[in-house]
């Protein structure tokens, strides 16, 4: 499968790398000279290149096309014509004044699959407004049940709402590629942030469709779970996570607290909800009492859920992540070696490979121009004009 990408930050470059992390031929078009804007956004930089860009762009061919140009707008088409599909990321509109829009990019291609990307989508009366992660986050509702009950809304530490309508790409593009396995038609896939932020709410969204009230903040704790927490050691956190009464019956003989298992107010889990002070500042002052290798150790024994609250440092060196082949060594151009975060989904007969590292500006612009058609003295004459 071949993946005409015309993307840039992290929305759709996620989706293509996952789509690439799984076989697809995946070419990156960029600006000559400026490239995909997350090149330059660090410091850290490694051997010139950003580490946020390494992070999300391996497995692809970088080519370096002007595409205000009529001369780069006709190398698209013929890049149009080999590929399965186009992603793009444009404020909606734009891909269509370009010249590269879905209509258009279908003249060249009827099956072509095109996914667009934006922050509030193709239509509604939100469409013209420029798309974020944090006004995904803020406005869909995320941010008003993240953060800590007596502090200010808080974004997640991570872009989830660019990363999400990645996510949501790559499933709407496999299910297009199906039906047009079926059917030998291409379409058209409108993803917008916003969108998916909102799908994400599930549990938080039903409680308010049961209850008529908004959602509160809980900070690391849960709204239905009662406890399901971070809580300090004598020397750290563990997320706690007792996910039911039976397990809070083992955690209280664990604990040497087995009075606590039938105490009134502890004894349920919706006892545990509306007694929640009191049953956090118990388990608090229980949990402070060892160190975190102890109560990892007594936990797992007693078969209850919990896990050390790690750094990124230490997770990226746990030996379990190690094993599933989480952290992946690679040889960069420039860089020499890096590392990048595996693939998660292990697939028993087609599994997904990290194969090369992220790609310099235009590495392939002259391999892939001449695939196209294009002669030695084409290619010399477009980037003499700086059209590649």
């Amino acid at each position: 499968m071949r993946v005409l990408d015309l993307s840039r930050i992290l929305s759709g470059p996620y989706c293509t790398m996952v789509l690439a992390d799984y076989g697809a031929e995946v070419i990156k078009v960029e600006r000559p000279g400026a490239g995909d804007d997350t090149r330059h956004w660090g410091p850290p930089f490694i051997g010139g290149e950003s580490g946020y860009f390494l992070s999300i762009n391996r497995n692809k061919k970088s080519i370096t096309v002007d595409m205000s140009t009529p001369e780069g707008r006709e190398i698209i088409y013929r890049l149009a014509r080999t590929a399965d599909v186009a992603i793009e990321n444009f404020r909606p509109g734009t891909a269509d004044r370009l010249g590269i829009g879905y209509e258009r990019l279908r003249q060249e291609n009827p099956s072509i699959i095109y996914c667009s990307i934006s922050g509030f989508g193709q239509t509604g009366p939100y469409r013209d407004r420029p798309g974020y992660d944090a006004l995904a986050q803020a406005m869909s509702g995320m941010m008003a049940i993240t953060g800590e009950p007596d502090g200010p809304p808080m974004k997640h530490g991570m872009s989830i709402a660019d990363i999400g309508a990645g996510m949501w790409a790559v499933f709407a593009i496999a299910a297009a590629l199906y039906h047009r396995e079926r059917t030998g038609e291409g379409q058209a896939i409108d993803v917008s942030l916003l969108d998916a932020q909102l799908s994400w709410l599930t549990y938080a969204a039903g409680n308010y469709f049961a209850s008529g009230k908004n959602p509160g903040r809980y900070g690391s704790a849960h709204p239905n779970i009662v406890p399901y927490q971070p809580f300090a050691t004598a020397d750290g956190y563990i997320m706690l996570a007792v996910g039911n009464d039976r397990l809070w019956q083992q955690f209280c003989q664990a604990a040497g607290r087995p009075e606590l298992a039938d105490q009134p107010g502890f004894r349920t889990n919706a006892e545990r909800v509306t007694n929640r002070a009191d049953v956090v500042a118990t388990v608090g002052e229980i949990m402070a009492q060892r160190t975190t290798a102890e109560w990892m150790e007594l936990l797992e024994r007693a078969g209850i859920p919990a896990g050390p609250i790690n750094t990124v440092e230490q997770i990226l060196d746990d030996p379990h992540v190690l094993a599933r082949e989480m952290v992946v060594t690679l040889q960069h151009p420039t860089a020499g070696e890096i590392k990048t975060v595996g693939i998660p989904a292990k697939l028993s007969d087609t599994p997904g490979t990290v194969r090369s590292a992220p790609p310099l500006l235009g590495q392939h612009t002259d391999e892939i121009l001449a695939e196209l058609g294009y002669d030695a003295a084409a290619i010399a004459d477009l980037r003499e004009r700086g059209i590649v």
